[in-house]
Formats: structure tokens, C-alpha cells, sequence
């Protein structure tokens, strides 16, 4: 299903790690090994704190990775220096959660969607307004929101915005992150849907951080399920609701609602919660809230095993029966 000389990026090994109080160690991140294949989503869906957006950072070039390589086109950006990080940003751009937040207030929309390619050389200060129009025209704004400032628009229309700007510099990788959880519902799908043509146009890939693994899972190709730092689960988007095995992804698929589901199916809980990710027990991660808990999974953690083509998990329960 995906071939490997499409891959465009790929991480190996990936460990985060951050000094807390008292002489302990935050883990973030604990060997994370990813594929970004050309043209395709890869979702990565998972509770508040799992190390979603951490990873994303280190593939941007955010923060550094504590051990691991993080390989774009076979070469590790991870040694890259300052301006070998500067001049790879135009190959990944990301789209934050919070617009707003990411655009200065007192920058019209024309000089916030041009900015970085002036940055970068590659745009004459008298083309900025031709362009803006280009890039509003692709996210289907009309031309005249060029002259608008960003607290004079929608957040759905900001972030089309945020959109446009990141793909002005035509990148390989779109990074999303929780790009639509702020918008309502009916928005979310327009989003979406935008998106999904400019993928297909555009030919480009994209990591997708998601809470809501119904949405996710509806348009992206591969999704790699994550718990406190792990990746437990990794599989196509279009098998999570039937073949999903992990009792992680299936106590998130056992908590979804939906309004066309039996009136007398009940949505699931996650029993107890999370541990301290500063005290991650022995063994497997999710032991302390799985039904089907054994010794082994108290004593010896669970790495990733292919169950079948493009589907692995990390579970003693699962991979002990096969």
C-alpha cells in the first residue's frame, strides 16, 4: 500500500527528553518511528500530552530531538546547521491551531501572506498584491480580504489564511496541528475538504495531530495512534473503525459519539487516567487502564509488530495471539 521510494520523510529512533524538578526526566517522545510518503496524510491522534505536538516541532525544526534522525529525502535534518534549518523551512510549512495567534495584529493580510517569500528572496515587493490575490483565489477568499486585518475576519477564514501562507512557499510537507479544533463543526468540513484539493493539486504530503480520531480517519491515508510518548498503533486511515486492535485505539473508537449511532449503544469511558509521564510505568505504557492487562505487560514494554501489510501494534495481548 505504501511504497518505500515514496517515503519523503522519515523519523528513527526519535527520544524527547526534558529536565524536570527534583532531578527527574520529562519523555515526550520514546522512539518514535515514522513515515511521510509523497502525496499522502499521515494523522497522529492521541489524549492531551502524549507528545503530539513535540514531534511535530522536531520535524519542523522547532526544537531537537534528544537522540534519533529525523531524514528529509535521505539526509538528517537533524545536524543541519542554522541555515541549512532556515533555507529547509521552505520545504515544510505548518498550520498552527490558533491563527491569531500565529499572525501579527497590525500586518494586513497581503503582507502576512507574502512575508514569507520576501523573506526568502523569492517575491518583488511590487508583485505582493498579484500574489496575495493568487494565494486567496487557491483557499477561496475573495481579493479584497488582502486589505483586511486578521481580527477583522472568522476563524474559519483565518484559517484559510494560515493555509494560503503556508503553502505561498509551494513546501513538500504541510504540518498540521489541531488545525480545525478550534473551528465549529459545519467549518471543520470545508476545512477539510480544502485541504484534501490542495493535496491532491499540490501533490503534497501532510502530518495531521488530531483528537478526534472519526474526523482523522476520514481522510487521512495512514494514522500512527499515540500514548504517553509511544506509538502504539499504526495502520491505514480507512481501517481504524473496523481493524483497529489496540485496546488504546479501540477504547478512543468505544468513546466516540455520533449522532447516527443505535440510540441504545453506549459511548465508553477510558477507565482511571493517564499516569505522570514523569512516572511511566515499567513495561507498557496504557497497563494501568487496559482490561487486558497481564504479568508480561508489567515487566516487559511492547514494541511495534507487523500484523499485517502497512498495520502494526505494540501489544503483548495482540501480537501473543497471532
Amino acid at each position: 500500500m505504501f511504497k518505500e521510494s515514496e517515503i519523503v520523510l522519515e523519523s528513527k529512533h526519535i527520544m524527547k527528553q526534558f529536565p524536570a524538578s527534583g532531578g527527574k526526566t520529562l519523555t515526550a517522545c520514546n522512539d518514535i518511528n515514522l513515515n511521510v510518503y509523497k502525496g499522502k496524510t499521515l494523522g497522529i491522534v492521541g489524549e492531551s500530552g502524549c507528545g503530539k505536538s513535540t514531534f511535530v516541532r522536531m520535524v519542523i525544526s522547532m526544537d531537537k530531538p534528544t537522540s534519533g534522525e529525523i531524514l528529509f529525502h535521505g539526509k538528517n535534518i537533524v545536524n543541519f546547521s542554522e541555515k541549512e534549518k532556515w533555507l529547509n523551512r521552505q520545504n515544510m510549512q505548518m498550520v498552527f491551531q490558533d491563527p491569531l495567534a500565529s499572525f501579527n495584529p497590525k500586518m494586513k493580510i497581503v503582507d502576512i501572506l507574502t512575508e514569507p517569500l520576501m523573506n526568502f528572496g523569492r517575491l518583488k515587493r511590487s508583485q505582493k498584491e498579484a500574489k496575495a490575490k493568487e494565494l486567496l483565489e487557491m483557499v477561496e477568499l475573495p481579493a479584497d480580504f488582502m486589505y483586511r486585518y486578521p481580527h477583522n475576519m472568522s476563524g474559519g477564514q483565518r484559517q484559510r489564511i494560515s493555509i494560503a501562507r503556508a503553502l505561498s512557499l509551494e513546501p513538500e510537507i504541510l504540518v498540521c496541528d489541531e488545525a480545525t479544533s478550534a473551528l465549529d463543526v459545519s467549518i471543520q468540513k470545508t476545512v477539510i475538504e480544502l485541504l484534501v484539493r490542495l493535496q491532491k493539486e499540490k501533490k503534497i504530503s501532510m502530518i495531521f495531530i488530531c483528537h478526534d480520531l472519526a474526523l482523522i480517519s476520514s481522510f487521512a491515508h495512514q494514522i500512527a495512534v499515540m500514548y504517553l510518548g509511544h506509538i502504539v498503533e499504526v495502520l491505514p486511515g480507512e481501517d481504524v473503525a473496523h481493524n483497529s486492535v489496540h485496546p488504546y485505539t479501540l477504547a478512543l473508537l468505544g468513546a466516540q459519539f455520533s449522532i447516527h449511532m443505535d440510540p441504545n449503544e453506549k459511548i465508553e469511558s477510558i477507565e482511571s487516567e493517564a499516569p505522570s509521564p514523569l512516572d511511566v510505568p515499567k513495561g507498557c505504557p496504557f497497563q494501568n487502564r487496559c482490561e487486558h492487562c497481564m504479568p508480561k505487560c508489567k515487566t516487559e514494554k511492547p514494541v511495534l509488530k507487523e500484523i499485517a501489510p502497512g498495520h502494526e501494534v505494540a501489544c503483548h495481548y495482540v501480537t501473543d495471539k497471532k
